[in-house]
Parts: structure tokens; sequence; C-alpha cells
């Protein structure tokens, strides 16, 4: 771990809503004032020039690419807009392969989150509510062709021959990110997922591992009380019970590194800006195999001393 991922994870971990935000402001305030340094020392590139960079690191071999993206951490170095890479990576995907992104919605902050947001709104309008996972998410959810998996929080929008199946059947599932869901459809098709201008620790397919085991899973859990929503698309309305549960130990993404070997988990810099790339299957299968032997990505509480 890093000394930015360190600090990331204090502010995290003890500063509440408000203060992250705060500090989250100050420190995008600062990359501000240091634009004309950063880009002496790390360069610019374009959306055209990320796009020969993935042809040369990434390559094709995929049927799915799954993007977890940020244009503020791709920012000072990056020239163009969210626009010009959410159209340079669906060039890059072209007709053959599918092109998927998350488009997560964690409800309103001032009412208490996204269980909190439904229970006042229990109607999730799928087409109305934005993405809560960046800019170019909300652009790529909004073109033209784009589906979207049927779940108000875990929401997965996807471009591409395998996108319908992709998104099919989530708001079916018995959880988030389990079984019937798009992390699982994309653990057991050749997907890659790419990260641009950010960390693994948005890896949001490693919940996948965790819906799959349910109660094998060593880590010890609160259900959720199921709640009653309405997603509304287009003319269709679906109705079902929200579930899920909440893990009780603090989750720390960086244990990753240990888990997955380099070759499955690769991680650098393009520009300065962080970029990583794993197969969902590659993720899915590492967790289930090390939390049959007691290692998660969770850190039990410290017991205190009589």
């Amino acid at each position: 771990m890093n000394a930015f991922e360190a600090l990331t994870g204090v502010a995290v971990r003890y500063l509440d809503a408000e203060r992250l935000q705060a500090w989250r402001a100050n420190y995008h305030g600062l990359r501000r004032k240091l634009v004309p340094v950063m880009r002496m020392l790390f360069g610019t590139f374009d959306a055209s020039a990320l796009r020969d960079h993935l042809e040369r690191r990434v390559g094709k071999d995929f049927e799915v690419l799954m993007v977890h993206s940020s244009i503020n951490y791709m920012q000072p170095m990056y020239r163009d807009g969210p626009l010009e890479l959410v159209r340079m990576l669906m060039d890059f995907c072209g007709p053959q392969r599918t092109l998927a992104m998350p488009a997560f919605y964690f409800g309103d902050a001032a009412t208490g989150g996204a269980f909190e947001t439904l229970r006042q709104q229990p109607r999730f309008d799928l087409k109305r509510a934005p993405s809560q996972m960046g800019i170019a998410t909300e652009l790529f959810r909004r073109s033209r062709g784009v589906v979207q998996s049927r779940h108000p929080f875990y929401r997965v929008a996807a471009l591409g021959p395998l996108a319908a199946a992709l998104t099919a059947g989530h708001e079916r599932a018995g959880t988030p990110s389990g079984r019937g869901t798009p992390f699982d459809f994309m653990a057991n098709h050749d997907t890659l997922i790419l990260g641009i201008g950010t960390r693994y620790d948005v890896l949001t397919q490693v919940h996948h591992a965790e819906d799959l085991m349910g109660d094998e899973f060593p880590v010890p859990g609160t259900p959720f009380q199921p709640l009653a929503v309405t997603v509304v698309d287009g003319t269709d309305e679906v109705r079902f019970d929200l579930a899920g549960r909440s893990l009780q130990w603090q989750r720390d993404m960086w244990r990753l590194r240990s888990i997955m070997s380099g070759n499955e988990l690769e991680e650098w810099r393009y520009h300065h800006v962080p970029m990583f790339k794993t197969r969902a299957r590659d993720v899915t299968a590492a967790l289930i195999s090390s939390a049959k032997r007691g290692i998660t990505l969770y850190k039990a509480p410290r017991r205190l001393s009589a």
C-alpha cells in the first residue's frame, strides 16, 4: 500500500461524510493548482493515444470489457472529455465485443444512503436515476443501444452482442451480485475488467464470491430486512423484494494483492494515471479458494484483552 492509499483509507474510515467530501475537494483543488507541474512531469494524452496504449497493453482477447473509470483521476494529463473516452471504448470493443460499465446508485446521502432512499421512495426509475459511478458511466448509460440490468443499487449497463444476456434477470436474483446477476455472467464468460484512472479498490466483482458462498463465506454477516421495491423500466414495472446482507468486518481491498498473483491482477500507470486489469473469473475463483482457507479481504475486529 502506498502513502496515498493509506491516507485515503484513513480518511474513509475516520471522517464523516461532510468532512470526507471536504477532504476530497481540497485534494482535487490542490491537483488543479499543480496542473502545469503535473503536465510537465508526466506529459499529456488524449482518447486516441489512450486507445493506442490499450491496443498494446490490453489487446482484444475478451468477450466482455467491464470498465471502471474516473475522469477526475485521469486529469490533468488527460486532455479530452468523458464523452470522447466513452466513444473510444465503444470503438475499441467494436461490434464483436461487449462493453459494460457500472451504473450503480447509492441513494441520497442526506437521507441515509441507498436503503433509506428506497424506503422513502420505493419506486426506482431505471432510466431517470443517474449512475453515481462517474460522468463517463452516466454518458455511457444514456447512449443509444445501451441496456441496463434491473437493479436499483448494482445496476450494470452494457452495449454489444452479449449485452441483453449480461443484464437479463438481475431483478430475479436472490442477491445483488451472486448467482443470476451480471457479475455471475461476467465470471462465466471471458470478461476483462479494466480500470482507467482508478485503482482496483473499486472492483465490485469481489462481491460475487461473497454472494455465491453465502453462509459458507467465513465472515459474519447480518441479512437486510427485505425491502419491497418497484423498478420502472419504460412502460414495464417490476416489483420484487430487495434482499442482501451486510458483512460485519471491515473490508481491506489492498489484501487482494496477496490473494491474487501479479499475472492475475496487473497494475501500472500511463502518464501517471493509475490503471489495472484482471479477469472476472480469476477474481471470483481466487477469492473463493482463499475464503475456503479462511483468508478474505476482511479484517476481524481486535479482541480486547481481559
